[in-house]
């Protein structure tokens, strides 16, 4: 760890001053924190914000950058603007990750930031992975991967860094509860992000509210399998609260909720 943590220290100095894609997330949080300890004020981080985002996910990132003493700046992506994008293809990321990366190579022309960088880590495959494409056509850098930082090692560099995101389970955007090939609609997304906030006010933590298509909207929810056993007594609570939200059924999948991160 010693090693890899000087190889990042070494990557983030050689490309500055630097812009850092900022979601809130376990791995670019551990970076953007990195950058500001090895680089100071020559880094600024840049959140994404979109209907795709939840409010309650933007205001910990701004709170948690603030902790760090590290600056941010929010900037609206227009993926939505995008027939590419709502189609909700298989390589969706792919175009919502190139609109972010576009906006932020016109920041960094405008006030002369040197490079951008972003929180693909040493485990992520690229070839499954639509955004580290965009990445790739946009040469933005990966710092974490570059030092050879895995998922776990992020994790225990971020405990060491003191962050709040050290456990935080993986939180993908919004557009990822709904079916490849289901169009995105803010409708849909407004939806699926006040379902979730639902299910966590009823004390669980790690979970998926997929969006069902069909003639009527339904919701399939997903808990962690060690949270299961404190889904028993809530299941009519669960239900009827979906239900009120807008959602026609509800599914509660026996499996549990199974992350391929």
């Amino acid at each position: 760890m010693t090693e890899k943590i000087a190889r990042l220290e070494n990557i983030l100095r050689l490309r500055t001053p630097l812009l850092v894609a900022y979601s809130g997330g376990v791995d670019s949080t551990c970076l953007l924190a990195m950058a500001h300890r090895t680089l100071g004020s020559s880094v600024l981080g840049v959140i994404a914000d979109s209907p795709s985002l939840p409010r309650e996910a933007l205001a910990d990132a701004r709170r948690v950058a603030a902790d760090i003493g590290v600056s941010v700046r929010v900037i609206a992506t227009e993926e939505f603007s995008n027939p590419d994008y709502l189609s909700n293809p298989p390589n969706r990321c792919y175009f919502c990750k190139a609109e972010l990366f576009t906006r932020m190579n016109a920041l960094a022309a405008a006030e002369g930031f040197a490079a951008i960088a972003y929180g693909e880590n040493a485990d992520d495959p690229a070839h499954l992975r639509p955004g580290s494409q965009a990445a790739a056509k946009f040469h933005v850098l990966a710092p974490l991967k570059d030092a050879g930082l895995t998922k776990a090692d992020v994790r225990m560099l971020s405990h060491e860094l003191g962050l709040p995101t050290a456990d935080a389970p993986a939180q993908p955007c919004l557009s990822s509860r709904v079916p490849h090939g289901t169009p995105v609609t803010r409708e849909i997304l407004a939806l699926v992000e006040q379902g979730e906030s639902f299910v966590r006010s009823l004390g669980f933590s790690v979970f998926r509210v997929r969006y069902l298509d069909g003639t009527h909207p339904g919701a399939r929810v997903q808990i962690a399998p060690g949270e299961m056993d404190a889904l028993e007594g809530q299941r009519d609570t669960l239900d009827s609260g979906l239900r009120r939200i807008g959602f026609e059924f509800v599914e509660i999948d026996p499996r549990g909720y199974r992350s391929a991160i």
